[in-house]
Order: structure tokens, then sequence, then C-alpha cells
């Protein structure tokens, strides 16, 4: 089913700067990827598959807001623009490649080369690592393989932890019991739960503690078999976090350690778990490590260029 999509822009010049002369630059695009494209006084009108709509709707709102700070587009500034679209779309969707379908009737599935060897290596290792930028689907598509892992019946439960590393609030100044302090920092593993799992159905497996979210701490001591573990934000962990938390792994379970190890919230005293980990663990064949990079990116199209900005910004330091 193909989809149609209309986009207006409220700066005419900066409009026609982008469709360029005899729409130039929009049949350059829409050649490209596969879209029919069109305009309409301050319109551009999308047409086709609606994953393809999707990505060049993100692709020209991103060339819009160049022009809108005083770029001007070249087919070069295009070029370089479509090689993430290009990268994300190498990947060939089948049926094969779902997880599975949320109650709204959703695909959950990879939609980058990264994530899709991601969901592999999850499928074949006990232990993954995925280290990458915010907007990757890291968190996101671990949480998906847990609930798919759990309905098929080859985990008994899922349980999500990650650290409760205080920023700039201590936690102790914070109102309610320990569970009320610590639910901010949880609260992006509950919010992926409950994109894929009806609330009544979220809440029936937290109850009956089949799902676990709780802060690392508690892991201490435990031994987790038959369970989808997943460890978020590992980058804020400590080196004796880390090895506590892999230390955990009981029989016939998974863990995957999901961070951005361009993100320490840790205090500069503490090494990152998730840093040493890298360079401790990853001569050991059965645990895998998968990287991501801008191009994974499935946020708003401005988080990429955040992210390269960013990443330029360290290499000149």
């Amino acid at each position: 089913m193909e989809e149609f999509r209309e986009i207006y822009f409220d700066d005419l010049e900066a409009f026609q700067n982008l469709a360029g002369q005899f729409n130039e630059n929009l049949t350059f695009i829409s050649d490209r990827v596969g879209v029919h494209i069109s305009s309409r006084g301050n319109r551009i009108l999308l047409y086709g598959e609606p994953e393809k709509v999707e990505r060049t709707e993100a692709l020209i709102n991103s060339l819009y807001e160049l022009i809108l700070k005083g770029n001007r587009i070249t087919k070069g500034e295009i070029e370089k623009k479509m090689k993430s679209y290009e990268e994300s779309s190498k990947i060939v969707k089948t049926d094969e490649d779902v997880i599975f379908y949320s109650y709204k009737n959703k695909k959950i599935m990879p939609k980058s080369p990264h994530q899709k060897e991601y969901v592999k290596a999850i499928e074949k290792y006990d232990i993954v690592f995925a280290i990458g930028p915010a907007g990757t689907g890291k968190t996101y598509l671990s949480m998906a393989m847990a609930v798919k892992y759990l309905k098929a019946g080859y985990v008994d439960r899922i349980i999500l932890t990650r650290p409760a590393v205080e920023a700039g609030e201590k936690l102790g100044y914070l109102p309610g019991d320990i569970q009320e302090k610590v639910n901010p920092y949880l609260r992006p593993l509950y919010d992926a739960l409950h994109d894929m799992l009806e609330f009544n159905q979220v809440s029936r497996l937290l109850s009956r503690g089949i799902i676990e979210i709780a802060p690392l701490a508690f892991m201490r001591g435990r031994t987790l078999n038959s369970a989808f573990i997943i460890l978020d934000e590992a980058q804020n962990t400590t080196s004796e976090q880390m090895k506590m938390f892999l230390t955990r792994l009981g029989f016939d379970s998974k863990a995957v350690i999901t961070g951005d190890i361009t993100q320490i919230d840790l205090p500069k005293e503490h090494k990152s778990g998730l840093i040493e980990a890298q360079r401790i663990l990853s001569g050991i064949p059965e645990i895998k490590f998968i990287y991501f990079d801008g191009s994974d990116v499935v946020r708003h199209p401005l988080v990429q260029e955040i992210i390269k900005a960013y990443d330029e910004n360290e290499k000149r330091r």
C-alpha cells in the first residue's frame, strides 16, 4: 500500500532554493530514492512506499534546515545528505526481519545494516554489547528481542536494569521512597515496553515479576537463570558494577549491554565499566560487540547532525 504525504514550507525563497531551477533538485532526489516528488506553491507532495516516503521527508526537511541557516544547496551537498539515506536503505527488509508485531500492529524490525547485525548477534550470542550514540535503537531493539523470547517461551522472565547515576541532583533530595527516586532513571525502559505491549499486559507482567525493572544495585548477589537481561546506559557503570552484572548470568539466559561512551556521567575518578569491558572482553569469541554510528539514528534528522558536530569537535581536541 503506497502513501501520500504533503510537506509545507513557510519560507518561499528557501523552498525555491531547495527545489532548484525547474525542480531539478527534487527530480534528482526522486530518481535516487524511488519516491514520486512534485511541488505546488510552497508544498512538496510525496507518493510511494510508506518507509521510503518517511525517509524522503526527513531528507528534504534536513536540506531545508540547511538552507534556512544560510547554506546553498548543491548536488554535492544533496549527495552528502543522501549518504545516510542510502546506508540505511542497503538493508533488504522482508517479513523475515520482523521481530514481532506490536499491539498496534506496528512492525518491530531493524532499520539499518548495523541494527540487523545487532538482532542477529542477539540470536547467536548469549552476551552482546551494543555501543553507539543516542537514537540508534540499541535499547529499543534489545527490548523487542526480550519480548520476542518471552512470548516464544525461550526465557521465563525479562530483567531490565540501569545504573542510577546522579546527574546534577542527589537522589536523597528527591521526593518519595527509593522506588520513586529511581523510577525517573528507568523511564526509558518503561516507554519502550509500553510501545510494544498493551498497558494492562505490561502491568500484569510487572506485578507477577515476569518483567522486572530495577536499578543495577539490586542485581548484586543474584543468579539469573532463564532470563533475558538488559543493562541500559552501561557507560555509567563502574568497573566493579560491570563485573558484578556480567557474573549474574545463569543457565539459559541472555544479556545485552547497551551504552554510549560519549555520554559518561560518572565522577572523573571512576573508570567506565563499559570502556573497560571492551578492552578486557573483546578477545572472547563467545561475546559479541556491535558498534553503531550516526547513520543508524532513527530519530529526528537533526539528531544525526548533532552527533556529527560533536564527533568533529572531539577530533579537533
